[in-house]
């Protein structure tokens, strides 16, 4: 891939409110909440931009105070957020910021995540009236993922149209499957993914609701209910090569793997396939300060490492070294500003090869 220089990314999705009790409290005897700002897709275009990559956001926020700050919030990490749509009442009814409430785990207590997010102003708006050619003029790079199509049925059919349009124009497609047990069904999840796939050119994320819609399919063996959450690398390879035999479009697939010894400790690796190879990366374990946003900073790594032609061995262990880091860092978004941080934690004090 080219020089990130000539690389323009954007992506799509919901930012909402989060409100955290402080000192790992309970909502329920919580006196008072943090407040921040988060969603998958935003958080992977702070990320970029931290590190460098000109990034910017699309999304619908309520025109008021609330919308205004997670605006504020992305610009004062460099995303850019002109195409950010503020919705006045006329255009979205409700009028509101989507909202979830974070209760953080401690120790072998996990941490739980309470959306409110029913009716937000990017649920209610009119899709039909954004111009894609506008949009999208001067982008190498788009990132989707399958939350926000479960937000409502104006979103997956504008993720739809959008997918259909950058193919036509040739961006990069990056699309993270990030089921949400909370807005919709397993089989639906994995209906649209299913739809999708043919215009991805980066697959992330691979759980059971991202395999195509085939009944006989799903009746074989190893594939019976998807794919296992902890594979080995045979079992990996194999489910890759099956992706890639179905949809020849995809490029790159992506996984991360999580061992959870506590909800203060974990371990992580990842799967990658790339140029017909499956790649491992190397296994970390680091204490946890805030898990959300583990997965949009291995995505994010990820794209950083392809847009800059790391080798493959390095792109995997560059993504989920992204990750650990993330989870050293309070609030959403990885904010980490200097790439040799994250060199660092993948013990990789060698000029990266092209």
């Amino acid at each position: 891939m080219n020089n990130n220089a000539k690389k323009k990314f954007i992506t799509f999705g919901e930012i909402m409110l989060r409100l955290t009790p402080p000192n790992y409290d309970k909502i329920r005897v919580a006196t008072s909440f943090e407040a921040s700002y988060g969603g998958s897709e935003a958080n992977i275009a702070l990320a970029l931009a931290n590190l460098g990559i000109d990034s910017s956001f699309f999304s619908v926020v309520p025109d008021n105070s609330l919308g205004k700050g997670a605006v504020r919030m992305l610009r004062s990490n460099d995303v850019h957020c002109s195409p950010v749509i503020l919705s006045t009442t006329e255009e979205t009814p409700t009028h509101r910021l989507g909202t979830y409430y974070l209760e953080t785990g401690y120790g072998i207590r996990p941490s739980k995540v309470t959306y409110d997010r029913q009716h937000s102003a990017i649920t209610e708006y009119d899709f039909s009236k954004v111009n894609l050619d506008s949009l999208l003029e001067g982008f190498s790079w788009l990132h989707l993922s399958g939350i926000t199509p479960a937000l409502s049925q104006s979103c997956k059919d504008f993720m739809l149209r959008i997918l259909r349009h950058a193919r036509e124009k040739n961006l990069i497609v990056s699309f993270d499957g990030n089921f949400r047990s909370t807005l919709w069904t397993w089989d639906e999840a994995r209906d649209f993914c299913t739809l999708c796939l043919p215009y991805v050119d980066v697959l992330l994320g691979i759980e059971p609701y991202h395999l195509w819609k085939d009944e006989n399919d799903h009746s074989k063996g190893d594939f019976k209910d998807g794919v296992p959450l902890q594979p080995n690398y045979e079992q990996q390879d194999k489910i890759f090569r099956e992706f890639v035999k179905r949809y020849p479009n995809i490029k790159c697939i992506a996984r991360h793997v999580r061992y959870v010894h506590s909800g203060s400790e974990n371990s992580l690796k990842a799967f990658m396939w790339y140029g017909d190879t499956t790649y491992e990366s190397k296994l970390f374990t680091f204490t946890i300060l805030d898990r959300v946003g583990g997965g949009d900073a291995f995505a994010s790594g990820l794209i950083y490492a392809m847009m800059n032609n790391y080798k493959p061995e390095d792109m995997v262990n560059f993504a989920v070294a992204s990750s650990v880091i993330k989870h050293t860092i309070r609030g959403d978004g990885n904010i980490t500003d200097d790439v040799s941080s994250i060199l660092n934690i993948m013990n990789m004090n060698y000029d990266i090869k092209r």
